[in-house]
């Protein structure tokens, strides 16, 4: 059995075959799926698929960095009674993303802190986002800690240094198929070993970042066209690569790991 700890089901690439797209997860035995919270309009969809697919989906709530300006004084309210929700396990995506400042920075900050003081105050993991603001982003991390029950870097892709800032600060780390992007994958490829068997989990991230170096079944008889259009979206069916990658890199067997990366995902996620 395996976990995806964090899709986002409900991009509008799933609009019309949702259904299909988790039936093949569950073929593949990956019995569980965390749907990903990025704002207030996001994460109630969300917890709507939790509702219309319970036997398999869980979700996040929270507003992402590039959302933060949408957060205004309705907004901690209305994640409180999302995150009321027992199958609404995690605060989040929150954090930082100073790379494209779709909200200013100021914006993130602000709307950060605060998702983290819910965290603290509902005593409910957080699902964390962080791209160029590393030194912001662990200040806050260090800031709140010792207060939150558990927190995890969520498709994490730096290098070592910052792998090891955040297993001082005891995050969990989420690994994606980046880690299969012989492009640029190359950091996140020489330091997943270090990463504790304990702190480590799995996602697809999907529809983002499908994993490069998986063949496709019977790849040869399909057109250029056919094998772009598959490559282009990313499904929870696809984590089982994943993990045979991570399991290769760690050097764990692979049938263990998936055991381990779920056996965490309930533990963190409190399933």
């Amino acid at each position: 059995m395996m976990i995806d700890i964090g899709l986002n089901l409900t991009n509008s690439r799933f609009d019309n075959d949702i259904e299909q797209v988790i039936n093949r997860a569950l073929a593949v035995n990956v019995d569980a799926m965390i749907v990903t919270g990025t704002n207030i309009e996001q994460s109630q969809k969300a917890q709507q698929l939790t509702q219309q697919y319970p036997h398999c989906l869980y979700a996040t709530a929270g507003i992402h960095p590039h959302d933060a300006s949408t957060f205004n004084d309705k907004s901690v309210t209305q994640l409180q009674t999302l995150l009321d929700d027992k199958r609404v396990v995690a605060v989040g995506e929150c954090g930082l993303d100073f790379n494209r400042n779709f909200s200013t920075p100021a914006e993130q900050l602000s709307c950060f802190e605060i998702q983290l003081e819910l965290a603290v105050e509902l005593k409910m993991p957080v699902f964390l986002h962080q791209r160029d603001a590393n030194n912001d982003f662990l200040r806050l991390i260090k800031k709140y800690r010792s207060g939150l029950v558990d927190a995890v870097a969520h498709c994490f892709t730096g290098g070592q240094k910052e792998l090891e800032s955040y297993l001082e600060e005891d995050l969990h780390v989420g690994i994606t198929g980046w880690l299969c992007d012989e492009r640029r994958g190359h950091e996140l490829r020489a330091c997943v070993n270090l990463i504790p068997v304990d702190k480590v989990m799995v996602e697809t991230d999907a529809p983002y970042l499908f994993p490069r170096d998986y063949i496709l079944p019977d790849e040869d008889r399909l057109s250029s066209k056919q094998k772009k259009k598959i490559r282009s979206r990313n499904e929870p069916q696809y984590l089982p690569h994943i993990i045979k990658t991570l399991s290769e890199l760690m050097q764990v067997d692979k049938v263990e790991l998936s055991k381990i990366t779920s056996h965490n995902a309930r533990h963190f996620f409190r399933l």
